[in-house]
């Protein structure tokens, strides 16, 4: 078993300002279970809910964590090992040993929280279910699960969005793990290899630090589809190769970075153009990045510097604000710059992409490409969010405006043409803001 990386005080202060903000009521804190892969005993690896580790620090299955918001109170709900379950699992600690790790003086079973749900079902908070078991859980002993607490989730939001100096440094581990791993993937790289060899090497180096990969790998030379999960082609001589990879720590917080870069040989000409312009939005916005700033600000920094870069190289024409305010650079870039990160690679977006990215200032747009924007509103000191600008050329996609004759006045479809096997680029570095700027975490990797 992990420990919970931080000490009992970090998670006491943690519920005890839980219970603060949602001031009423009981406040359940569910974990997960493990999930069967294709028959009871054979299961997916396990992986914790990201909202119990965060207040309750246990990294095991079958868990629950439930608080009086009027007292403070906390009580541990699991269960036992029994003698069968030590002959195949070996001797682990009990509910009541695991509760002490984490400050909690109160334990119980399963079935008493069962109960206490039943005899309390109008009174308790409990985050969105993203899990079906939950849900029927719920649904069991509360009589409903579509009725989330918007206090409690906007509590939790509150309180996770802002990492603290403990947090940063396992963000950092987890990214220079990650760094490792991009960097293993440079050097072995070559013709002839296939795809899935260089995402074993990677998923590999994420498990020797002892920890996971913290999401799927996307490892491509098919960089122009954005979450490409496909590992069968082979690599060629002049392919740039797009991996969008990062690891998670033992104590389950994430990296997210992605690199791009050609296989046996320098980038040509045309690839270094695109390349460059890539870096410079990138670059530029990371250096710009303060708190009290809209990162829809950024985004729309980032697109101006995309259209720019493309106008030199003939392939966009006209203002590029104009083009940008219009949406004809979504074309190149169809994706937001960045989102949330820390114990989800999308941090909290089990609790609403919209809650987590926007508030009542700053409400998500509907034009194409910006629509996929995760985070629009300002930035705080103690945020982490990830930058990662890409330019793309997606033949359907370039197809279909072309026909439907969009942005016409912005974009050179002759020219555009020429780049259909060109692929895709991005680059991405994951970001603490801090109280006069930004730092990008962790040890520099190769660009």
């Amino acid at each position: 078993m992990n420990l919970p990386p931080f000490s009992d005080v970090v998670y006491q202060k943690r519920r005890s300002e839980l219970c603060e903000k949602v001031g009423h009521g009981l406040i359940l804190i569910a974990g997960n279970h493990d999930a069967p892969m294709n028959y009871a005993a054979n299961i997916y690896p396990f992986r914790q809910d990201s909202n119990f580790r965060y207040y309750a620090g246990i990294d095991r299955p079958g868990l629950h964590l439930l608080m009086d918001a009027a007292t403070g109170e906390a009580t541990l709900y699991g269960q036992d090992l029994s003698l069968d379950d030590i002959v195949w699992m070996g001797t682990q600690a009990s509910i009541r040993e695991l509760a002490q790790l984490v400050g909690v003086s109160t334990c119980g079973s399963p079935e008493d929280l069962n109960s206490k749900l039943e005899r309390n079902s109008s009174g308790v908070h409990y985050l969105p279910p993203y899990r079906e078991r939950r849900k029927n859980w719920l649904q069991k002993y509360l009589g409903h699960s579509d009725q989330p607490s918007k206090v409690l989730t906007e509590a939790v939001i509150a309180m996770r969005s802002v990492k603290s100096e403990g947090e940063i440094v396992e963000m950092e581990r987890a990214v220079n793990t990650s760094r490792a791993m991009h960097h293993a993937a440079m050097d072995a790289a070559k013709s002839g290899m296939l795809e899935a060899e260089i995402a074993g090497l990677i998923e590999g180096i994420a498990i020797q630090a002892g920890g996971r990969l913290a999401y799927p790998a996307i490892v491509t030379r098919h960089g122009h589809i954005l979450h490409n999960h496909d590992h069968t082609n082979e690599l060629q001589e002049g392919d740039l190769l797009l991996i969008d990879s990062g690891a998670e720590a033992t104590s389950g917080y994430a990296g997210d970075i992605t690199r791009t870069f050609c296989i046996g040989q320098e980038m040509d000409d045309r690839q270094e153009a695109v390349y460059n312009i890539v870096k410079e939005a990138e670059e530029s916005v990371i250096r710009d990045l303060r708190p009290g700033v809209l990162y829809r600000t950024y985004h729309d920094q980032a697109s101006i510097i995309i259209a720019k870069g493309l106008k030199e190289l003939g392939l966009m024409k006209g203002d590029p604000e104009e083009a940008v305010a219009a949406g004809a650079h979504a074309l190149f870039f169809p994706h937001g710059l960045g989102h949330m990160i820390g114990l989800d690679v999308h941090d909290m977006e089990d609790l609403g992409e919209n809650m987590v990215g926007y508030d009542e200032q700053v409400k998500r747009s509907d034009q194409f490409g910006t629509a996929y924007l995760r985070l629009g509103k300002s930035l705080q000191t103690g945020y982490v969010i990830t930058v990662e600008p890409g330019i793309y050329f997606i033949p359907a996609l370039m197809d279909q405006w072309q026909t439907e004759g969009k942005f016409k006045n912005f974009i050179d479809y002759n020219a555009v043409a020429a780049y259909r096997d060109f692929g895709g680029i991005r680059i991405e570095d994951n970001v603490l803001i801090t109280d006069s700027g930004s730092r990008v975490l962790g040890e520099p990797i190769r660009k």
